[in-house]
């Protein structure tokens, strides 16, 4: 393990005039594919455990969705072709001569995932199927050592603390939820110029709850209400815009039978929102790889995003100051033995004892 530190002077956007954050709620059709495939994950890992004592090769981390469609209206309205969910990835589905009912599985998780999350979404309103394959026999043999080895080549990134816009952005969507009108499928956007934010909220309505344009005016109101007073802890000057591309006069508004785009058009995918850290910023460093859905034991595109946190975490505990972290692993060594480079804008005395410990 190599362990390398740079010192810098402080947090890069402390003295940076411009700033973008973005997130994408639980109800965004990337999300929502995000957490099914971190669901089947947990949901076969639970199956191998109990049957076999461990968790067995998989990474069920591709899963698309394609929108159906819908005729949402005021009070109600109806959705006409069901969302179509593919379930994909790579899974050991026999172990030991013993058959694994993976596909049963993966699908049973995605529906408990919609049945447990969402207001009034349910798994009636997708058409669910898993094509998931058989583990790669090659990784399988990497996955199986008794000494835990990389079954990929890749990195994470981590950084902590958090600016105020991000954490503000990562705030804002419990607000927006608590709004009963409001679907879970939720994007802020937060630009900050100097000590200024602009807050973009695009928050789907539930139609079955809002009775004309009148209620629909109100619902936006009281989310914009939520978003200027939760802001305003952080920042002196907000703006705030909701749905922006509302025309109440022609009624053209963001009216949803279910809470979520995918209903009608908004198609998702894996890896294509928030990072491990539940956002997604620009102007920080970040992995472009997907966290959810990818197996918790070998696959380090998954265990070094989680680690690179937890180190900018506990190395600005142990300083107080700024850390943005980077760890690699390459395919075929050692998980333990990943490279970790270090960005501090504090004392770096013994922080190479402290990141040894950590991994």
């Amino acid at each position: 393990m190599g362990i390398e530190i740079e010192v810098l002077d402080d947090d890069p956007l402390e003295n940076s005039n411009i700033e973008i954050v973005e997130r994408k709620g639980l109800g965004h059709p990337d999300t929502i594919c995000d957490s099914i495939a971190e669901k089947v994950s947990e949901r076969l890992s639970e199956a191998y455990q109990e049957n076999f004592g461990r968790i067995l090769h998989h990474n069920t981390d591709e899963v698309q969705l394609v929108a159906g469609s819908s005729s949402p209206e005021f009070g109600g309205g109806e959705v006409e072709e069901k969302i179509y969910v593919l379930l994909a990835g790579r899974a050991t589905k026999k172990y030991n001569g013993e058959k694994i009912p993976v596909d049963r599985l993966a699908v049973d998780a995605a529906k408990e995932f919609i049945r447990e999350n969402f207001k009034v979404l349910r798994p009636e309103n997708f058409e669910f199927e898993s094509k998931i394959g058989p583990t790669s026999e090659d990784l399988k043999s990497v996955y199986e050592r008794d000494k835990a080895l990389s079954n990929d080549t890749s990195f994470g990134t981590g950084h902590f603390p958090l600016s105020d816009a991000e954490g503000l952005a990562l705030t804002l969507e419990e607000e927006i939820r608590s709004v009963p009108e409001a679907g879970e499928d939720i994007k802020v956007m937060i630009e900050r110029s100097g000590d200024m934010v602009d807050v973009t909220v695009a928050v789907a309505g539930i139609a079955s709850r809002i009775e004309d344009v009148s209620e629909y005016r109100d619902f936006t109101e009281r989310v914009e209400l939520k978003v200027l007073e939760a802001s305003g802890k952080k920042f002196q000057e907000v703006e705030v815009t909701v749905n922006s591309a509302d025309n109440l006069e022609d009624e053209e508004i963001y009216l949803t039978v279910t809470g979520t785009s995918a209903e009608n058009g908004d198609d998702g995918s894996v890896g294509r929102g928030n990072r491990f850290n539940g956002l997604i910023t620009p102007m920080r460093s970040m992995s472009l790889e997907a966290y959810l859905g990818k197996n918790p034991v070998t696959h380090v595109g998954r265990i070094n995003q989680r680690r690179a946190d937890e180190i900018s975490r506990k190395v600005h505990e142990e300083t107080g100051g700024f850390c943005e972290a980077y760890v690699l692993n390459r395919i075929g060594e050692s998980i333990s033995n990943p490279s970790v480079y270090l960005k501090v804008s504090e004392k770096t005395e013994g922080l190479k004892d402290l990141i040894e410990q950590e991994i």
